[in-house]
C-alpha cells in the first residue's frame, strides 16, 4: 500500500472478496512521513489495518550503491528493476508472507497467466500505463505469489472506482520515477552519494577532436543535448560515455542509431529461450513503444538484438524487454 490511487483501488477491489492487510514499504523517501501519515488515513478510510515495514538499510545497500556505481561507471541505471526484484517482491513480499499472508497484490498494471505451473508476465490492457516492463526480472517464484487486481482495468476506470469509493482527491498526483530523488536533480544526489569530487574531463567528437570540458561522467547520459556547453553549427548529442578515459564523446543526431545491441545478465522466463528465426518486439527503455527485432545468441550468457529500424539513443545501463505477443520472454542488461 503505498497511499497512490493504484494501491487504494486494488486494496478496495480484493476486500470484497478477501480479508485484507496492508503494508507499507520504508524506504529511503524525502518526504517518507508524509506518506506514512498519508497511508494510515487511506487504510483507516478502507478499513483495513496496516503496517509498516522498514526497509531503508536494504534499500540503501541494494538499490542506492547500485544506482550510484552504475552512473559512476558511465551508465544510466534502472533502480525500478532492482528495486521490483529485490526489494519489492524480495524482501518485502518475504515479510509480508512471513507475517501469516497467504497472497500479495500490487496495484500494477499488468497481469500473470498461469500456463501449467509457468508464470507469465503479461501486459496490462492499457497500453500506456502498462507496468509489465518493469516486473521483467521477477521470479517464476516471486510471479507464483503474486496478484495484479488492476490488469484488466484503464487508469480512468481505476479513477472511477476509488471516487465512486469516496476517494476524490486522486487525479494530477501521478507518482515519481525515482521515489528517492525528490525535488534533487540526478547529479545533485550522486554529489551526496559518491566520495571523490566530480573530474572534469574531455569532450570529444566521434573522430576524436576535442571539442570542450565536461563537468564529471555521471551529469550524462545517452542522447543528452542540453548542457554540454558547446558551440557548433549543429546540434551535438551525447553519444557514447567512456568511463575509462573520463571522456564524452558528442556527435551528430544520426550518431544516435543503432541497428543492433548485446544485452547481458539475461533471464528467459520459464526458461523459454527465444527462436532466431522468429521476430519479437523489443522494448529498449520503459517509454519505448517498442520495435521488432531478432534475437541471436553470441555466448551463454549474452545476445544480440537486431532491430527492424534503427533505434535512437540506446543506453548501456538500462533493459532491454523482449515480448513475445504481449507476454514477457525475457530480459537483459544492455551492453
Amino acid at each position: 500500500m503505498s497511499g497512490g490511487v493504484d494501491s487504494t483501488a486494488c486494496a478496495l477491489l480484493l476486500r470484497e472478496k478477501y480479508d485484507v492487510h496492508a503494508f507499507f514499504m520504508k524506504l529511503s523517501q524525502p518526504d517518507i512521513e508524509l506518506q506514512i501519515k498519508r497511508v494510515k488515513k487511506i487504510t483507516g478510510q478502507c478499513g483495513i489495518p496496516l503496517q509498516i515495514i522498514d526497509l531503508q538499510a536494504a534499500f540503501e545497500k541494494i538499490v542506492l550503491r547500485y544506482f550510484s556505481t552504475a552512473y559512476r561507471n558511465g551508465r544510466t541505471p534502472n533502480p525500478c528493476m532492482i528495486c521490483n526484484r529485490e526489494i519489492k517482491f524480495g524482501l518485502f513480499m518475504d515479510a509480508i508472507l512471513a507475517s501469516g499472508m497467504s497472497r500479495v497484490a500490487t496495484g500494477h498494471y499488468a497481469k500473470i497467466i498461469d500456463d501449467d505451473d509457468c508464470f507469465l508476465l503479461q501486459q496490462g490492457n492499457e497500453e500506456t500505463k502498462d507496468q509489465s516492463y518493469f516486473l521483467a526480472r521477477l521470479s517464476q517464484k516471486q510471479l507464483a505469489q503474486v496478484e495484479f487486481p488492476l490488469g484488466e482495468m484503464t487508469k480512468e476506470q481505476v479513477y472511477n472506482f476509488v471516487e465512486e469509493h469516496g476517494f476524490t482527491d486522486f487525479r494530477g498526483q501521478e507518482s515519481q520515477d525515482v521515489c528517492f530523488l525528490g525535488t534533487d536533480s540526478i547529479g545533485r544526489f550522486l554529489e551526496t552519494r559518491i566520495s571523490a569530487p566530480a573530474q572534469s574531463g574531455e569532450i570529444v567528437s566521434t573522430d576524436g577532436q576535442i571539442l570542450g570540458r565536461h563537468k564529471g561522467i555521471y551529469n550524462y547520459t545517452i542522447g543528452q543535448r542540453r548542457g554540454l556547453g558547446i558551440a557548433a553549427a549543429t546540434p551535438l548529442y551525447v553519444i557514447r560515455i567512456d568511463a575509462e578515459n573520463n571522456r564524452i564523446i558528442a556527435g551528430k543526431n544520426e550518431d544516435l542509431f543503432r541497428d543492433s545491441v548485446e544485452i547481458e545478465d539475461v533471464l528467459w522466463n520459464c526458461d523459454r529461450h527465444p527462436d532466431p528465426d522468429h521476430t519479437y518486439r523489443v522494448r529498449i527503455r520503459y517509454g519505448h513503444k517498442g520495435q521488432e527485432a531478432r534475437i541471436t545468441p553470441v555466448t551463454d550468457t549474452r545476445f544480440r538484438i537486431t532491430f527492424k529500424e534503427k533505434q535512437r539513443a540506446v543506453t548501456p545501463g538500462q533493459f532491454s524487454v523482449i515480448y513475445d505477443q504481449g507476454l514477457v520472454l525475457g530480459s537483459g542488461e544492455i551492453q
